[in-house]
């Protein structure tokens, strides 16, 4: 009896250690295809967001390219994808002329700083008694840009629009930097008195008088007494030099490249009425 009952012990024994080894090795399988799984999925995840990660970069290199269009871009001069800029003695001075033109979708608003310091400018004019507006034309959008440039277009002809008008695209009003003073009769500023005490003056408030006399083969436009351009502190050294921004700054000005380029736009000149 003892003997049979040892060897009974020893067969289960021996079935119940084959049992757990059993269950031992089917554990020990499911856990690594869980693991293999959890490693597949991370690796995927991993590979999807690689993915993700390069398309972004590609979509942005393409941005910048498509920005860049056939513009030479002179040395010391960069391109942000929105607007082109020269490093000044105090930061960043962003570009704005019929050679470096910004982006449709540059949409900036007015500047806070430059808002403010012109606040002062009009205030300081007031004050010595030139009729000056608290009104004034500031920020303007690439499609505002563009219904006020064919109606001058419309009423003048594209050549002459060009010497007074920027195209859309090319104002430095878009930069939200620029501002035209008006008068308190509602006309842009252009008596001798205002317009010298800007060019005296408003370099102590950050800006510069963009466009003025003797400058319109550099700068492409004709003289605009009104035409102010915030720079900061260094608008007094620009000031002084009696330069304007492309020669102070040294890059490229004058006219547009394809001074024949239509942007879209219909030239129908208006025909004065003559009493013969």
């Amino acid at each position: 009896m003892k003997a049979r009952f040892s060897k009974l012990t020893l067969v289960t024994v021996a079935l119940l250690t084959l049992t757990a080894c059993s269950q031992s090795q089917s554990t020990s399988s499911k856990s690594s295809a869980k693991e293999e799984s959890k490693q597949t999925q991370t690796k995927s995840s991993k590979e999807t967001s690689s993915a993700k990660d390069t398309s972004k970069e590609t979509g942005k290199e393409e941005s910048s390219k498509a920005g860049k269009s056939d513009v030479k871009v002179d040395s010391g001069v960069s391109y942000n994808g929105s607007y082109y800029s020269v490093k000044g003695k105090y930061g960043e001075v962003m570009i704005a002329n019929k050679h470096y033109p910004l982006s449709p979708d540059f949409n900036p608003g007015e500047d806070p700083e430059a808002v403010s310091a012109l606040h002062e400018l009009i205030a300081a004019m007031q004050a010595e008694g030139y009729p000056i507006s608290d009104q004034y034309s500031g920020f303007r959008s690439y499609d505002t840009q563009v219904g006020l440039y064919q109606n001058y277009v419309n009423q003048d002809g594209q050549e002459a629009a060009d010497r007074y008008s920027a195209r859309p695209g090319y104002s430095e009003h878009q930069t939200g930097l620029t501002f035209d003073l008006i008068d308190t009769s509602g006309n842009l500023v252009t008596e001798p008195g205002p317009s010298k005490w800007l060019l005296k003056n408003a370099a102590k408030y950050g800006f510069v008088v963009r466009y003025q006399e003797g400058k319109e083969k550099v700068t492409g436009y004709m003289p605009e007494s009104w035409h102010l351009r915030y720079i900061g502190k260094e608008a007094q050294d620009i000031a002084d030099s009696g330069l304007s921004l492309e020669e102070y700054y040294g890059f490229t000005g004058g006219d547009y490249v394809d001074k024949k380029k239509r942007l879209g736009l219909t030239s129908q000149p208006q025909i004065e009425d003559k009493v013969i």
